[in-house]
């Protein structure tokens, strides 16, 4: 009798949480969430109330764990307070107008300062970056501190993991770190860890999500950073991993995808603002302040026309504000001439998409590239629901040609300034990963990175609006779906 009273219920009982489940979400989704995400996730939870709510559960939250923004803040304390005065090293009577808040901005949100007296070299080949990395790593003395997004042993990647070990072996202390999820997901990932055990590198994993032993948080939030540190004098940042260009998947071999990206080599005290951020995710993950990098200067080193100002700003999940996305907006408005970017993820949020719309409209010459050829389909359907009103408000749109995957993250704002480092202009890599931009301002820095965006130019083909409105019906719809996916953070 008991059970028949409750099957007899239970369509009520279903009916009630429904209700139920709307009411809340709609008093607890749109908190602290821009409208666009929030009517996003609201529409997933009212279509499927039960698994919307549950997927929203899951991924609902871009915050990490209290202690873990705590750290955060800990460290950001320790470098504004090491750092008092060196914002007056600058000088500013050769800096753009606007230039000098977009520092204040980066300083405010991520504490690094502005500091010159670096030099730079860009790495735009793929075998010649590991190479350049691995000659650096030979020459350490004290320490090396490495971490990759995804870090793998493999036929390209091999001679630096053989560096690393001599390192070690000759006293060098070698520390590493490698996103736990991205890196473990590679087919040589689990190899990589046995090799890096038997050496006995000590090396740890970043964001590890192991549910059942009680390592929990939003699987997806994930450290995406590029950063090698030689010494406290010598680092490397930019979009590339360590692994092998086809990533060892049997899908890129076989299609024969090859990533194409861009490092850069600083030597200077932004190599010790790069090791600040290695040290706060090595403490991040560890709860260890390593003591051999701790008291490293941030001096000028170098002067004369190849020493350029540097700044690093870091962003991420641990940060209160999306530090990438407000740095990447202000520079767009602060454009005047021409403003060129390299995205290969590019799926901006309403503030982005507003600033380099305006600033075509306005006059700025406003070029994009981007790959004709992707390995994220939705992310790749998702940008391309975006060119459209790219090219209206007159943005010039390059795609790289297959099978190529151009993979560089890096965009220089007139002849003056230009960033480079590990984020997309896509609402991932502004709200969920953990990501680091090298801001460079010198003209023969600038010059460089034109270089760069003449070889991709030539490289590509460039769409126009009439070619573009003419592609198939059936794309432009899932261009269309793919793009309601992006709100979903």
């Amino acid at each position: 009798m008991t059970w028949r009273k409750l099957l007899k219920a239970f369509p009520t009982v279903i009916l009630v949480v429904d209700i139920l489940i709307r009411i809340v979400s709609v008093a607890v989704v749109p908190r602290n969430r821009r409208p666009s995400s929030a009517m996003a996730w609201l529409m997933a939870i009212f279509v499927a109330p039960i698994p919307g709510s549950v997927l929203y559960g899951l991924l609902g939250s871009t915050k990490l764990p209290k202690d873990r923004r705590d750290k955060q803040r800990e460290i950001n304390s320790l470098i504004l307070e090491n750092t008092q005065g060196l914002d007056n090293r600058v000088p500013t009577d050769t800096q753009p107008p606007w230039f000098g808040t977009v520092v204040q901005l980066n300083r405010t949100l991520g504490a690094m300062p502005l500091i010159p007296g670096n030099t730079t070299r860009l790495l735009p080949d793929y075998a010649g970056s590991i190479a350049a990395m691995t000659e650096a790593v030979d020459a350490a003395e004290r320490y090396v501190h490495v971490e990759f997004y995804i870090l793998t042993r493999d036929e390209s990647t091999f001679l630096f993991f053989d560096a690393l070990k001599r390192a070690h072996d000759r006293g060098v202390k070698v520390r590493v770190l490698y996103d736990h999820w991205a890196t473990i997901r590679n087919p040589q990932g689990r190899v990589t860890r046995t090799w890096l055990r038997d050496a006995g590198i000590r090396f740890e994993e970043m964001l590890p999500f192991h549910p059942t032993k009680g390592m929990w948080r939003r699987p997806d939030l994930r450290n995406h950073r590029k950063i090698v540190v030689v010494d406290g004098d010598v680092a490397f940042t930019g979009s590339q991993n360590m692994t092998d260009p086809s990533y060892n998947k049997r899908g890129n071999i076989r299609r024969g995808l090859q990533w194409k990206d861009l490092m850069v080599r600083v030597d200077g005290p932004a190599a010790v603002g790069l090791n600040a951020l290695f040290i706060t995710d090595w403490y991040s993950e560890t709860d260890e302040l390593p003591t051999d990098a701790e008291a490293e200067p941030l001096v000028e080193r170098r002067t004369g026309d190849d020493a350029y100002e540097c700044q690093v700003v870091p962003s991420g999940p641990g940060f209160d504000g999306e530090n990438n996305l407000r740095l990447f907006n202000a520079l767009v408005y602060g454009a005047q001439e021409r403003l060129i970017i390299a995205s290969p993820y590019f799926v901006p949020d309403e503030s982005m998409l507003y600033a380099i719309t305006t600033a075509a409209e306005r006059g700025v010459d406003v070029q994009l590239f981007a790959c004709e050829v992707a390995d994220q389909f939705l992310v790749y359907h998702a940008q391309r629901s975006y060119y459209e009103t790219l090219l209206r408000a007159g943005v010039r749109i390059f795609l790289y040609e297959k099978p190529i995957v151009l993979h560089s993250k890096h965009f220089t704002v007139d002849d003056d300034v230009a960033v480079i480092g590990s984020s997309n202009m896509d609402m991932r890599s502004f709200s969920l990963n953990f990501e680091v931009s090298l801001m460079v301002r010198g003209a023969g820095f600038v010059d460089q990175v034109r270089e760069i965006e003449a070889d991709y130019r030539a490289k590509s083909h460039e769409i126009t609006l009439d070619g573009w409105l003419t592609r198939p019906a059936p794309l432009q719809v899932l261009d269309n779906v793919a793009r309601l996916t992006a709100a979903v953070q």
